[in-house]
């Protein structure tokens, strides 16, 4: 008995080639459209963003490391006031001290400040209904210059003003915001929101951003209440961005510079182009690492969007609620978020009536659908947990990729063998199934659980929803018609259903991979499953039958049925070894190590630490053994626990901990300190024993909560970073009138100056954590 199927077409071989010439145009298309336009020469005109102007900006920008409070990070400052000013424009330097911004934790053992400079100026608008922030960071990594990280979003902001400046005034009032410290405790955003008086009314605030090289520039993170701000970003020239990164990003313990704005109750968008990863925080990320077309991506969005916003009424923003949105070749598609559950319901309906009237046609009969319903599941759990398993395996070949920060230098082989991984999982299950079940019953299986996703999605994470009920809705309406219709006619019904899911989840997938990288590469798998479970119809007009047939015996049958299996498999071995002889380290694409110095200046004694998960080959010759804590030595660590080894002492300055005063209060003391650095450093942290209660204390200015503990003896603490020269004033009230124990520690990026340090060889890197290169020296004082 033949397989029943939603449609046969008489010509099935014609058929079979025309849809596949359908679905890969669309499938071309709809991730073109989300890739980063060409750059823009110099000679565009002035109100034009031009990436090859905005560059010569990250050359200056990125010269070197400039993390906040080095002298690096002044003459970037210093150069962004000088052409601010060559612009028209008056920009002011805002110098002040700030605690941490947003839920960053700077430091496992306390709160986190800085002394911030940041360089703020204002484009008066001609009748102003509020104000556009333009906000970028323009301090690095210690251990990168931050050629991208955020060269690529200070250029940009710079290029939008020349743009700005050099065209009719908009409407509204547009806040140039290059903030400092993002690194360290997004203490510069924090500031700005909190004390600067162009903040006190709140406003639309436009934040640039990159966590990598290359990719387009995605509209990944809101404020509540985005459809209106959505209306608005659907006017750039290149619009990416989908409801569902949005949904991701709020779960993740991720911040930026837009967090503090966010929880000030701006509205706002946050932008970045996140692939290419492997070069994130690290020494990689230089100017020359740059993919000039992202930053065009990212100008040419800014500008038309900051455009937009220029001429609107902005008290007409607010409200309105979530939209649902998504990129689809020459557009964005949006719509409300209260459409979200009518159409999760709908598609329901609609799978539920396309199962009804396939029974009744005699394409399938309850009890296939059933079971074809019941192992739909098999495919949705087995091809994630592959490619899990997948990058399990690439990392045992290589170790050296469980070091790196996403992904590895050239991933795009790699994730094309998670989607063939994905596709020969779905073929293998249909081509198993057809026979037994009928290709109806599977097709009408597959929606199914694609319209049940979208409940639970809609119920969960509603932005998401559509990336399910979408395709599912698509799928059986298409499905319903191809029953009452012949042919050619059917045919196309079911390749237009399939063309919707196509469009939808293929460049998501594209998208998904950079964001959550090759370790949660069962999220690109899952989404391909369920495009794949989309296009069953369309899979049966293309996979082979493994039925026998006159004139074809049935072993030759059966391996016919199996070509599609093997030739996904197939692609899978060939896109892994390929992508290992592609991805290989050297001098430009480095293996990344981690490695920090830390000295007691108590006992005179002095370690090598690492945070590396596995110890990799050259780091092995300083740490060993299984990690442990630290924060008995090194409180501003606190939980985190690290591997060891023993060092040679350095010779080297304490952080200096003096009384300035100390003074009695009610039950208790009250004791001003200056605590200050006897060397260049990034940051100063210090710690009260935890036997001593704090009630209450201010650092440089600023009152801080008194609830946090280090851990390993210690309780409050603090971390200050770019702490001036003089040295930062810190006043403890502790209750009891018994001696006070303090442990001050400093943190200078100096390791390869230490005795016993051995030069990486070529093709050994640093990995870009806030912690690699670290030098601490640490002294236990008491008053």
């Amino acid at each position: 008995m033949r397989d029943a199927a939603l449609i046969r077409p008489a010509r099935r071989g014609f058929a079979a080639l025309a849809v596949l010439a359908v679905l890969a145009l669309a499938g071309f298309a709809a991730v073109r459209s989300i890739l980063p336009p060409p750059a823009i020469p110099a000679s565009a005109p002035a109100d034009e963003f031009s990436a090859q102007r905005a560059f010569s900006e990250v050359r200056t920008i990125a010269a070197a490391p400039h993390p906040a409070g080095s002298a690096a990070n002044d003459r970037v400052r210093e150069h962004l006031v000088e052409t601010l000013r060559g612009l028209g424009l008056s920009p002011e330097v805002q110098d002040t001290v700030s605690t941490q911004g947003g839920q960053l934790s700077a430091s496992a053992g306390g709160t986190g400040l800085a002394r911030v400079r940041n360089v703020v100026t204002l484009i008066p608008g001609s009748a102003s209904t509020g104000r556009i922030f333009l906000v970028a960071h323009y301090d690095s990594a210690q251990t990168g210059p931050g050629g991208n990280d955020d060269a690529a979003g200070t250029s940009t902001v710079l290029e939008t003003a020349r743009a700005l400046t050099s065209g009719g005034r908009l409407r509204n009032d547009v806040v140039l915001v290059l903030t400092d410290a993002e690194e360290a405790c997004l203490c510069g955003a924090e500031a700005f929101v909190r004390q600067h008086p162009l903040a006190r009314d709140g406003g639309v605030v436009l934040n640039l951003e990159a966590r990598g090289s290359s990719g387009p520039a995605i509209m990944f993170e809101t404020s509540t209440g985005n459809a209106n701000l959505v209306g608005a970003y659907a006017h750039a020239p290149y619009p990416v961005g989908t409801s569902f990164a949005v949904e991701i990003y709020r779960r993740l313990p991720n911040d930026t510079d837009f967090t503090s704005f966010r929880e000030a109750g701006f509205l706002g968008l946050n932008s970045a182009y996140i692939d290419g990863a492997a070069v994130y925080h690290a020494p990689t990320d230089t100017p020359e690492a740059m993919d000039r077309d992202s930053l065009q991506h990212h100008g040419s969005n800014a500008l038309a969007v900051t455009r937009e916003l220029g001429g609107r009424d902005l008290s007409t923003l607010r409200g309105g609620g979530d939209a649902t949105y998504f990129p689809v070749p020459g557009l964005l598609v949006r719509y409300p978020g209260a459409l979200v559950w009518p159409l999760a319901g709908l598609a329901l309906i609609a799978v539920v009536a396309l199962g009804w009237l396939a029974r009744r046609k005699g394409r399938l009969t309850g009890r296939r659908l059933a079971l074809a319903g019941a192992l739909g599941l098999a495919p949705i759990a087995v091809a994630p947990v592959l490619a899990q398993l997948y990058w399990t395996v690439l990392t045992l070949i290589r170790p050296e990729y469980a070091a790196l920060p996403i992904d590895p230098y050239r991933p795009g082989l790699y994730r094309i063998a998670v989607i063939a991984l994905a596709v020969a999982v779905v073929v293998c299950w249909f081509a198993l199934l057809r026979r037994k079940l009928g290709a109806a019953a599977l097709a009408v299986a597959g929606l199914g659980w694609l319209a049940v996703l979208g409940v639970v999605l809609a119920a969960a994470v509603p932005g998401g929803a559509y990336l399910a009920t979408l395709p599912a809705l698509a799928g059986a309406l298409a499905g319903i018609a191809a029953l009452y219709l012949r042919d050619g006619a059917a045919t196309a019904v079911i390749t237009v259903g399939a063309l919707v899911a196509v469009v939808i989840l293929l460049p998501t997938v594209v998208m998904l991979f950079p964001a959550l990288g090759m370790g949660l590469g069962a999220a690109g798998a899952f989404l391909t499953v369920l495009m794949m479970l989309a296009l069953l119809p369309v899979v049966d007009l293309i996979h082979p039958s493994a039925e026998p047939v006159q004139g074809l015996p049935a072993a030759r049958a059966r391996r016919r049925g199996a070509l599609p299996t093997l030739v996904a498999s197939l692609a899978v071995l060939a896109c892994t070894a390929a992508g290992l002889v592609v991805d290989r380290f050297d001098a430009k694409h480095p293996a990344l190590t981690q490695l920090m110095y830390a000295l007691d200046a108590d006992t005179g004694t002095a370690e090598w630490l690492s945070a590396e998960t596995d110890t990799q080959k050259w780091t092995s010759q300083y740490v060993a053994g299984d990690p442990k804590p630290v924060a008995g030595i090194l409180p501003a660590f606190g939980a985190e626990e690290l591997r060891t080894g023993p060092a040679q002492a350095a010779t080297l300055p304490v952080p200096n901990l003096t009384l300035v005063s100390d003074t009695a209060a009610a039950g208790g003391r009250v004791l001003t300190l200056r605590l200050a650095p006897q060397r260049t450093v990034r940051f100063v942290t210090l710690h009260v024993a935890a036997g001593t209660e704090v009630s209450a204390a201010t650092v440089g200015g600023r009152p801080l909560p008194v609830t946090t503990s280090a851990g390993g003896g210690w309780g409050f603490g603090f971390v200050f970073h770019a702490p001036p020269a003089e040295g930062v004033e810190v006043v403890l009230t502790v209750r009891g009138t018994g001696p006070v124990k303090l442990r001050a520690m400093d943190a200078s990026d100096n390791v390869t100056e230490m005795p016993g340090f051995h030069a990486r060889p070529s093709g050994v890197g640093v990995l870009g954590s806030h912690s690699s290169e670290m030098v601490a020296v640490a002294k236990t004082y008491s008053f």
